[in-house]
């Protein structure tokens, strides 16, 4: 059947790929140097085209799954709008370009790290990790931290410590965020046979490791100040964005509600971590520019 164009932009996640793309703009944007802004949007370009493919191969792999998830049962393929093999040919199609298109417009260390966040979504964390270990989410969270070092590689041709950092935090920031989502729709995942923290290790359990991680990342936020990288703007962002982070995981990780109609709390914690990083990378890019004016 021919696949309609709302339901190809459905196979990249849109909401996903709305934050993969800004904080791998924020790289950019922090990074020394300068770039052409037909090259640095070409950048971007590639980094969403890549998540997009990432994201359609995700679902093309899962569509099986996603059937027996109320969350996902309306997507293209579950759903059966589209045939596997579109989303199979669109994934691998705008990976590919989004890869060839980064290299010849910055440089190939850009292109590089981009082509290794898209295979280590696809096969370390969506093949491998997600349906076998419960640390799917630990593990798989560099999948989504490498935007930021792909950016900043566009604009300079190397890693800098500032991307490294930002890396981490997303790395760690990954766990309490999916965690608090899967504590509201932990029968979906039960019903799919998807071993995350609540299905195994059960609620308690993930409570109290979404406020663990919530301190890890809460160190890793606060790494680029403590490592002069940057000023006061991002260290009082970071450090109250944090503490309300913080202030929020504290109260999930005390509540033992099991129903999902009643878990408010875990639901503004999930709406908040999104939040969290749009602010704190938007705090990092104003940051630098003080300083470089």
């Amino acid at each position: 059947m021919p696949a309609d164009w709302r339901d190809l932009v459905a196979l990249t996640k849109p909401r996903v790929l709305t934050l993969v793309v800004f904080i791998g703009l924020c790289g950019m944007l922090a990074a020394p140097g300068h770039i052409h802004p037909v090259l640095g949007f070409a950048a971007i370009l590639g980094i969403a085209l890549g998540a997009g493919g990432a994201g359609a191969l995700n679902q093309w792999y899962e569509a099986d799954r996603d059937l027996l998830m109320k969350r996902t049962a309306n997507r293209p393929l579950p759903a059966g709008r589209m045939r596997r093999e579109t989303a199979l040919h669109f994934g691998v199609g705008l990976s590919a370009f989004s890869i060839l298109l980064t290299g010849l417009a910055t440089n190939w260390l850009a292109a590089t790290i981009l082509a290794v966040s898209i295979a280590f979504y696809v096969f370390v964390y969506t093949i491998w990790l997600k349906p076998r270990t419960p640390q799917n989410i630990v593990i798989g969270g560099a999948a989504g931290a490498f935007p930021p070092l792909i950016g900043w590689a566009a604009v300079t041709g190397d890693i800098g410590v500032l991307p490294v950092a930002l890396f981490f935090l997303v790395f760690f920031w990954t766990p309490p965020h999916f965690w608090a989502l899967s504590l509201f729709v932990k029968m979906d995942y039960a019903n799919a046979g998807i071993p995350m923290l609540p299905v195994v290790s059960g609620e308690v359990t993930t409570r109290r490791q979404i406020l663990f991680y919530t301190a890890i990342m809460g160190v890793a936020a606060m790494v680029p100040v403590l490592f002069g990288l940057t000023g006061l703007i991002y260290g009082t962002t970071a450090l109250i964005g944090t503490a309300i982070f913080a202030a929020m995981a504290l109260q999930v990780s005390l509540r033992r509600e099991s129903d999902p109609a009643l878990m408010k709390p875990e639901k503004r914690l999930f709406k908040y971590s999104m939040l969290y990083l749009f602010i704190l990378f938007g705090a990092v890019v104003v940051d630098r520019w003080m300083v470089a004016a």
